[in-house]
């Protein structure tokens, strides 16, 4: 047994999870473990670890307006599977106000292999926005 499946038991054990919950959570780390062979398969190029957003505005002029952002791709990963552990009336909640921002996501719909093949769209993925005096720029390394 996998230190992660008996993390799930005793999280069931505890009546922290729901048995509903320990069964996807296990479904996610079984799917885990066997999308690892894929991963360890020779890819095309380099599998890309961040997700980098810069921009830059020098309309105020002296150079002052830079952002420079590296987000971890493994972090959108982290983030589809601690989905499983919000309880569903929670997310129910959570799902109403994206909508009503205008972000039309089901997180209950969520599933680890959805954020895989989105980051491998991501590998491809270059915005580049310029105008005089300023730019953006997001882009996957």
């Amino acid at each position: 047994m996998t230190e992660q499946r008996r993390q799930i038991l005793e999280m069931l054990a505890e009546n922290k999870i729901t048995a509903d919950e320990a069964e996807q959570l296990i479904a996610a780390v079984e799917g885990e473990r066997q999308a690892s062979p894929r991963e360890a398969a020779p890819q095309a190029g380099p599998r890309r670890k961040y997700l980098r957003v810069l921009a830059s505005d020098d309309s105020a002029g002296a150079g002052t307006g830079h952002v420079n952002i590296r987000v971890p791709l493994q972090l959108l990963r982290a983030g589809v599977r601690l989905t499983s552990f919000i309880p569903p009336q929670a997310i129910a909640k959570i799902n109403a106000e994206l909508g009503k921002s205008g972000v039309p996501i089901d997180l209950s719909e969520l599933k680890p292999a959805q954020i895989e093949e989105l980051i491998d769209h991501l590998d491809e993925l270059v915005v580049d926005v310029v105008d005089e005096t300023s730019s953006v720029r997001v882009f996957c390394e």
